[in-house]
């Protein structure tokens, strides 16, 4: 079972994963209106604390860098 931590990383990189059909700048750009639009404040929060030091695919790492 996956820890909450692993748990949003999972999702943000499945996020990414979804969208990387769309070329690596509107994917970064859709994960990122996903996440703002989607994700609960508190899931923002957690994943800005562990952007640093997470297993992100490239998408979802750049994504972030965006919101944060």
């Amino acid at each position: 079972m996956k820890s909450p931590d692993e748990r949003l990383i999972y999702m943000a990189n499945q996020i990414a994963r979804n969208f990387a059909v769309q070329g690596h700048a509107a994917a970064v750009a859709a994960t990122a209106e996903h996440i703002a639009r989607y994700w609960d404040p508190r899931m923002r929060a957690r994943i800005a604390m562990l952007y640093p030091d997470a297993d992100l695919v490239p998408i979802a790492r750049d994504a972030l860098a965006t919101l944060l």
